[in-house]
């Protein structure tokens, strides 16, 4: 079949996979939240084998992180970091530590996307918590204007999901003022 845009030839069985692939993600990500939303688990009891340390120190932080980005590993460098930038932003923040591992390890089947959702209702302190901590992994920042730290740039976990296709924006990709030349292939 020839694309409309190019001439080209193109197979139109693999654009239909993906539809199909992103259509059965689609549906089962909506099926885990409205599952979420009833109380209903969705795996067994301890099924993410979360065993964190007891206490809210840096390993409990790290088992916390793990957790919520669904990574099994996080740069150990920058984990401290953002632990020592978050315990001195925030007073109670070893404390909202321990207490978010717990309540992840009685609500096993919540799934990790839809913690700050449910915690919002319950406990407000915690899900800020949350936020917190997810925004200094992906966006590299911990604190409020006017003193928010920037810990990681090139290392945050934003860049991840692009990374086969797009380079890490940078000052400048080419020699300056490369954009107002005409491309030689043009």
């Amino acid at each position: 079949m020839p694309d409309a845009r190019t001439g080209r030839q193109y197979d139109a069985l693999p654009a239909f996979a993906r539809r199909q692939f992103i259509l059965g993600a689609c549906a089962s990500a909506a099926s885990l939240a409205f599952a979420a939303t009833l109380g209903v688990s969705t795996q067994p009891a301890g099924a993410f084998g979360y065993a964190p340390p007891a206490g809210g120190g840096l390993d409990a932080f790290v088992a916390l992180s793990r957790q919520l980005t669904g990574r099994k590993t996080l740069d150990a460098t920058l984990a401290r970091r953002i632990y020592d930038a978050l315990v001195k932003a925030d007073a109670a923040f070893e404390k909202n530590i321990a207490d978010l591992n717990i309540w992840l390890k009685t609500h096993g089947g919540v799934p990790s996307d839809t913690v700050t959702a449910a915690l919002a209702a319950s406990d407000a302190p915690l899900a800020k918590t949350v936020g917190k901590i997810m925004r200094a992994w992906y966006l590299g920042l911990v604190g409020d204007m006017p003193t928010v730290q920037v810990l990681a740039y090139e290392r945050a976990l934003m860049f991840d999901p692009v990374s086969d296709v797009l380079t890490i924006p940078s000052y400048c990709r080419d020699v300056p003022f490369y954009w107002t030349h005409k491309p030689t292939d043009a």
